[in-house]
């Protein structure tokens, strides 16, 4: 089954260059050029991925991104202008997977969404054995499944921050620098700012930690990086 991509950009010229490159490598397009179609797409479909304009009409990507995140965890991909880092940090915020700055090469967007199908393809081809379960605590994590529950009550993870969790979960007390979290998550070399590290572990303390100020699960080793602690 051919995996399916939706396009989100006010810049047809944009949305038709990467329609048509993606197509070549066998993958099901759709394209919205406001936000309001955005959402309505995005709300009737469950899309491999997204890739997302920051700036468009009606509603802007980040309002994008926060509806999405109402009702789905599908991979984000935000699409931000050259050298402004505070729209690559706000997509994080708001629950984006990655980001790509503009002008971008098409080869870019190719690796950054087949790093995410890999993980995809991985999750999908599990067989449903239910024995890879991991508790820590009233933290439940389904490893083949990507579910989480805290209390028997479902968190709903982004792709990235479950991928986060699952690394460091299943590799206790084990110290990962921001660098190589980058590398390992994100699946590639990962040309991007360590701070996407920060911003997705913060929010994965916000999901799964009552006190997120003082973390009894995803620890910070000053200077080093972060760990779970067993």
């Amino acid at each position: 089954m051919a995996n399916k991509i939706l396009v989100v950009d006010d810049e047809k010229l944009i949305v038709k260059g990467i329609k048509f490159s993606l197509e070549q490598d066998g993958m099901q397009v759709d394209c919205a050029y406001d936000g309001e179609e955005a959402i309505e797409l995005a709300s009737k479909t469950e899309y491999d991925i997204v890739l997302l304009d920051v700036m468009l009409p009606v509603y802007d990507g980040f309002e994008v991104l926060s509806k999405i995140r109402e009702f789905s965890s599908m991979p984000v991909i935000m699409l931000t202008a050259k050298g402004d880092d505070m729209d690559k940090i706000l997509g994080l915020e708001y629950g984006a997977d990655d980001y790509i700055t503009k002008p971008f090469n098409i080869l870019e967007v190719k690796a950054r969404i087949k790093a995410i199908m890999r993980r995809s393809t991985k999750k999908d081809n599990v067989t449903e054995s239910g024995g890879n379960i991991i508790v820590k605590g009233n933290l439940r994590i389904d490893v083949d499944g990507r579910s989480v529950k805290i209390d028997d009550k479902e968190i709903n993870l982004t792709a990235k921050e479950f991928d986060l969790l699952e690394l460091l979960v299943t590799n206790p007390n084990k110290v990962y620098s921001r660098e190589k979290l980058l590398s390992v998550v994100w699946g590639y070399e990962y040309p991007g700012d360590v701070r996407t590290v920060d911003v997705h572990i913060r929010r994965l303390r916000e999901k799964i930690e009552s006190n997120p100020s003082e973390p009894k699960y995803v620890f910070t080793k000053w200077g080093v990086g972060y760990y779970f602690k067993e």
